[in-house]
């Protein structure tokens, strides 16, 4: 889904879309995030990995600008940023339907063969008179995709859209992420649990828990021995989502 920018600071000549500098977030006593610098350029595919109360979603919402750093800058340089939360939900008392969602998209961004080809390869063109409520959760994923790329971003931020989803709803998604057309190109940053995709699918992989524990190519970081402590040892026959067995990362700060 679509997400304003909060903060646009224009910079010539770089193809950085967004920059966090030494962010930190606290609620009360508890240090959700802590010194958290990373950048995001043009084209770039990002995977965010760690264990359950790493605080992936809250960098996320961060980067969004839905949530404010206790301390830290983040910088936002103009660009349209879309977002596929990892929960969507819709009152059954709203009679809200597929294409209803979809016409709020910027439609001037894509031309009529283009949006067509979304709805056409996401298998969406037979749910648009359905209402949302009714959806299983794959349809409900594959229309949320479909309204994030219907405005053309040029960051698109996916967080756990594989959660709960049945195989053949995520092998469509993967897919389709896999096999993004020229016409949608754009930097992706995908907070996912699935490492053997994460390794296979991305060119650079972020380690969170609470701070960047280790970042690199996935060939490079999958030997380090913060990645080890975080996964264990990783080989590329994995072919299921890791589980996690350790709660910290053997890293000083």
């Amino acid at each position: 889904m679509p997400v304003a920018n909060t903060v646009a600071n224009t910079v010539a000549n770089t193809d950085e879309l967004f920059c966090l500098d030494k962010v930190s977030f606290h609620v009360g006593q508890n240090k959700i995030l802590t010194d958290i610098s990373l950048s995001l350029s043009k084209g770039e595919m990002v995977s965010l990995i760690g264990p359950n109360g790493a605080g992936k979603s809250t960098l996320v919402k961060l980067i969004l600008g839905l949530n404010k750093p206790t301390s830290g800058d983040i910088i936002r340089h103009n660009s349209v940023i879309s977002y596929v939360p990892q929960k969507f939900s819709v009152p059954s008392i709203l009679p809200l339907r597929v294409k209803d969602l979809l016409a709020q998209a910027n439609t001037k961004r894509l031309t009529p063969d283009e949006r067509d080809f979304v709805l056409q390869k996401l298998s969406l063109t037979p749910l648009l008179d359905r209402q949302i409520h009714h959806l299983s959760g794959g349809e409900t994923q594959r229309v949320l995709m479909a309204r994030a790329l219907l405005d053309k971003p040029d960051l698109l931020i996916l967080d756990e859209p594989m959660q709960g989803l049945d195989p053949d709803s995520e092998e469509l998604l993967y897919d389709f992420i896999d096999s993004m057309p020229p016409f949608l190109a754009c930097a992706m940053l995908v907070v996912s649990h699935d490492l053997h995709w994460v390794m296979k699918g991305t060119r650079r992989v972020i380690c969170l828990n609470k701070h960047i524990c280790c970042q690199g190519v996935p060939s490079d970081i999958a030997h380090l021995p913060e990645f080890v402590a975080l996964f264990g040892q990783y080989h590329s026959t994995h072919q299921t989502p890791y589980i996690h067995h350790h709660d910290h990362c053997q890293h000083t700060h």
